[in-house]
């Protein structure tokens, strides 16, 4: 497609509690940006406003849209093109990207949020030069992205790589949402877990600038927990680092079947950096087989809580270029290429 390398992709993150969504150049720069939450949306009124959300960007830019690729947090068939299952959204059996194109009458592609998110630190972020990348992505739930020899690897039919549901106790607490597992990784180190564990020790101490932050009327969220750690609030460091500590069994797992160069964390739980880093780390070195831990590296996401933006809009301009992008392509009129 002519111009496109010049031109303009969108790129659009959902997660379980919002949309994130960006007109990205050719030099990965956003020209605008738009976030809006997803509360308590069934799946009609969810496919409403995220084509809402991208007809805002086409509009705020002055220029031609060449494609638009999707980050959503679902398993996928890729033989038909169907979100099958998201544990957070109300999507089930949708043909996302056939609909998304009708809707906006553009090329549309679409893939997991995590695999977005672990192209992008591949390509171009933490993980760059490397040939083999695990990226976790902590937010309401994990997201998992693996890039093996230098490709984004989705499993057999495009619904591999979901590491966040991998069992670290199998007589643990229930998973959330639509997950039927227990003991999950997710249950224990996402954004979730972390405002859990604050809660639950909070009420054991509630004299703390936390526990004043909770009288005063703030809201107990990750962000909130991790500005707070900064500060050096006990309770909501404590609570990171139990956090930290389950994710590292996640990461000597990792370590041990794939042998990766670098480990990836992102989303929005990644923002408290070292405080969770590093108990991470020190559980992955006490546990993983050397010389796996020894060789791998942890680190956070350069592009934080964009990457996954940023990666729908890397495959929505491969998309556009007419190269293979690893996903279906949609298109407005005509069914999934």
């Amino acid at each position: 497609m002519a111009g496109v390398a010049e031109g303009h992709v969108i790129g659009v993150d959902l997660g379980g509690t919002k949309l994130l969504a960006g007109a990205v150049g050719a030099d990965l720069a956003v020209v605008h940006r738009t976030n809006r939450p997803v509360y308590g949306l069934d799946q009609q009124e969810l496919v409403q406003m995220i084509a809402d959300a991208v007809e805002e960007i086409c509009t705020a830019v002055d220029a031609p849209i060449a494609a638009v690729g999707f980050g959503i947090p679902c398993t996928f068939d890729l033989r038909t093109g169907i979100a099958v299952q998201a544990a957070h959204l109300p999507f089930r059996d949708i043909a996302f990207g056939d609909v998304m194109a009708e809707r906006l009458a553009l090329p549309v592609v679409v893939d997991n949020d995590a695999n977005c998110a672990v192209l992008c630190e591949a390509r171009a972020g933490a993980g760059r030069g490397a040939s083999e990348v695990v990226m976790l992505t902590l937010g309401t739930g994990i997201g998992g992205g693996l890039v093996l020899r230098g490709e984004v690897y989705r499993g057999w039919i495009g619904a591999g790589a979901e590491m966040g549901h991998m069992v670290v106790d199998a007589d643990g607490r229930p998973c959330v949402g639509n997950c039927p597992n227990r003991g999950c990784l997710e249950s224990v180190a996402s954004g979730s877990a972390l405002v859990r564990e604050a809660s639950l020790a909070v009420a054991r101490r509630p004299d703390t600038p936390l526990g004043h932050a909770l009288e005063a009327g703030r809201e107990l969220t990750g962000p909130m927990i991790t500005e707070l750690a900064n500060e050096g609030d006990p309770v909501a460091r404590g609570a990171i680092e139990v956090v930290g500590r389950a994710l590292g069994v996640g990461l000597a797992n990792l370590a041990n079947i794939f042998n990766p160069q670098i480990l990836v964390i992102g989303g929005g739980v990644s923002a408290a950096g070292e405080l969770l880093l590093e108990p991470a780390r020190e559980v992955m070195l006490e546990r993983a087989l050397a010389p796996n831990k020894d060789a791998v590296r942890v680190v956070t996401a350069e592009f934080g809580a964009e990457a996954g933006m940023i990666g729908a809009a890397l495959l929505a301009r491969e998309a556009a270029a007419g190269r293979d992008c690893g996903v279906r392509v949609s298109l407005p009129g005509r069914a999934a290429a």
